[in-house]
Parts: structure tokens; C-alpha cells; sequence
């Protein structure tokens, strides 16, 4: 079947998360975190993550922006920098604004002239989301930009994935879902999506009942794969 259209997870996928902490850590300011900043990056987003894989099982939703500060607390407490509220603030303002991946607008720019329909589904709450495509710079190359926020349940909830067809009209056969999470690209092909992971850190495949079908370390081959 023909790909129509291409979905694109936002953090980690477009957005790169781990440039809030690397930013902050090249400001004088902050030099308490200049060394060790990779492990705050990854201890930030796993507990964002799992926040919201608890927060789902346990039908206690809340939008992405509560998690993301849960998750940056628990990060700071862990490795002895909690009360830095001016490190806690710094870290936060500069989320709003994450940078895109490089490839990023070069690849969503050769879909549109292609001819797919481009859009974002993400955790995200629209207001985040809205923030971070306005700073990278790429909203007249996206469709649209749709939020878990209005089903109310995090991914990998079969009810997020619905969104897509329902705003696009299309069938989950039609769709490329492009993922930086293993578990999301997994589960997308679980429900019917031709799924990519893309996999920056050349981690292992996670052990679920389904699997991506494509495996890539970047963004760059994306066109390729729905023009095929």
C-alpha cells in the first residue's frame, strides 16, 4: 500500500532532548553540571518516560509538562543537585526551545514535495509541542501537530495512534511512523502502522511482541522509505 502519510514522534525524534542540558551546561552559570550533564539528559528523559507509562497503566494522566518537571526533581535529587532553583528554571525555560535534529527540515521539506501529508503525534502537551516547532523553525512543513492531550492516555495507548486516521482520513496501512523510542515504533507496528525506529544510540531491540520494520541512525533516508 502506499504510503500517504508520515508521523513523526517529537522528543528525541525531531527534537533533540538532550540539548537543554547541553546548552545549560556550556553557560558559566551552571558549570556544576558542565561534566556530568550527559547523565542528567538520560536520567531526565527516563524518568519523564516512565512517568508516563506509569501514569497511563494507572489512569492518573496528566500533560507532558507535569512529567517533565517530575522527571527533572527526581534527577536533580538523584545526583545532589536538588534546591539549584536557578539550574531547575534554566533547564526548564530552555526545554521550550529544543533543537531540532540537523536533518530535520531538509527531510520533512522533501516529503511536502513529494507530496505526503507531514504531522507530529506526540506525548507532548500542544503548548510544548507549539514551542518546539516554532523554534526549530518547521511548522509550514507539517501538517498538523497532534497531542495525546485530547484522548487524555499517553503512548503507546492504541487511542493515540487513532488520531492519525481520524485527522487524516487515512488507513493505518498508509502511514509511515517514525519513532526514536523502540517501545512507540513497536507498538505502532503492532497496530498497523509501516513503522521506522530511529535508533541514534544503537541500543538493542526491545523485547515486545512486535518490531519496526526499518532500523535507521538518522533522519536522512526518511523520503526514501515513503516513496519506495
Amino acid at each position: 500500500m502506499t504510503i500517504t502519510t508520515c508521523v513523526f514522534d517529537a522528543y528525541g525524534t525531531l527534537f533533540d532532548v538532550a540539548a537543554a542540558a547541553r546548552q545549560a551546561a556550556d553557560e558559566p552559570a551552571f558549570s556544576a553540571i558542565a561534566d556530568c550533564w550527559p547523565e542528567l539528559a538520560a536520567h531526565w528523559r527516563q524518568k519523564q518516560l516512565q512517568y508516563t507509562w506509569l501514569r497511563a497503566v494507572a489512569d492518573a494522566h496528566t500533560d507532558f509538562w507535569e512529567v517533565t518537571q517530575n522527571g527533572l526533581d527526581w534527577t536533580l535529587e538523584a545526583m545532589g543537585l536538588q534546591g539549584d532553583d536557578t539550574l531547575r528554571q534554566r533547564l526548564l525555560d530552555l526545554y521550550w526551545e529544543l533543537q531540532a535534529y540537523p536533518e530535520v527540515p531538509d527531510m520533512l521539506k522533501a516529503l511536502k514535495e513529494a507530496g505526503k501529508q507531514t504531522a507530529i503525534l506526540s506525548n507532548g502537551s500542544p503548548d510544548m509541542l507549539s514551542g518546539a516547532v516554532r523554534s526549530a523553525g518547521i511548522a509550514d512543513v507539517l501538517d498538523d501537530v497532534l497531542s495525546v492531550e485530547s484522548v487524555g492516555i499517553f503512548k503507546p495507548d492504541r487511542r493515540v495512534y487513532d488520531l492519525v486516521g481520524e485527522r487524516f482520513g487515512c488507513s493505518p496501512g498508509e502511514v509511515l511512523f517514525v519513532s526514536s523510542n523502540g517501545w512507540d515504533a513497536a507498538a505502532a507496528s503492532g497496530y498497523g502502522f509501516t513503522t521506522a525506529w530511529v535508533n541514534r544510540a544503537g541500543e538493542p531491540m526491545d523485547r515486545l511482541p512486535w518490531t519496526p520494520a526499518q532500523v535507521l541512525s538518522n533522519l536522512i533516508p526518511i523520503p526514501d522509505l515513503a516513496t519506495a
